[in-house]
Formats: C-alpha cells, structure tokens, sequence
C-alpha cells in the first residue's frame, strides 16, 4: 500500500538531488478523457525539459473522481522545475507541493 503525505520539510525522493512533487489539477466528471490528456501532455512535456537538461521526470497520476481532482507526480530537482513542465505542457498550475511516497510492500508480503 503507497500513500503521498506533504513532506515535513527536506525529505528527499529517489535519487540524489532529486525530489518528488505532486501538481493539483480540478478534472470535470463529465470529461472522462481529461486525466489520460493531461497525463500524456505531462509525460511529453518532462520528457521535452528532461532532453534540455532540466531535471524532470513524469511518474504518473491518480484521478479522484468524487473530488473532480488529478494529482500528477513528479520527480525534480525543484519545483520551479515541476512548474515550467505543467506550464509548457499547458496545465493549469494552481498547487505544488513536495511529497514522500511510503510503501509498506514488507508488511504485504506472505
């Protein structure tokens, strides 16, 4: 089981000077296809900076559709870095924030 808490400050994601970052989107019910647009334009848009030089990686997303909200994860040395990737892949960014993804794979295992 994976759950994404707001760091308490300076935790670190994978890798060294790397961290990871969530982005905040609103997602109408009624546009089914909106998450699978925005992720695709934030996949190629990270993918465009990170070829640049800009240290961004797309990780993925989680819809929640009762909330009309999409989360999009990230990877980035800051997150002025996570911003000019939504920004260049036409995302409106309202919230970023640091996040630490925790997993407890030990306790699930038989």
């Amino acid at each position: 089981m994976s759950r994404l808490v707001t760091s308490p400050g300076g935790r670190r994601g994978r890798g060294v000077g790397v961290t990871e970052f969530m982005v905040e989107l609103y997602v109408a019910r009624s546009d089914a296809g909106a998450v699978g647009r925005s992720a695709d334009r934030a996949r190629l848009a990270a993918d465009e900076l990170r070829r640049q030089g800009t240290p961004v990686r797309y990780l993925g997303s989680i819809h929640i559709p009762e909330d009309e909200t999409c989360l999009l994860l990230y990877q980035a040395a800051s997150d002025d870095a996570v911003r000019t990737a939504a920004g260049r892949a036409g995302l409106p960014v309202d919230h970023v924030a640091e996040v630490v993804a925790e997993s407890n794979a030990e306790e699930n295992r038989p």
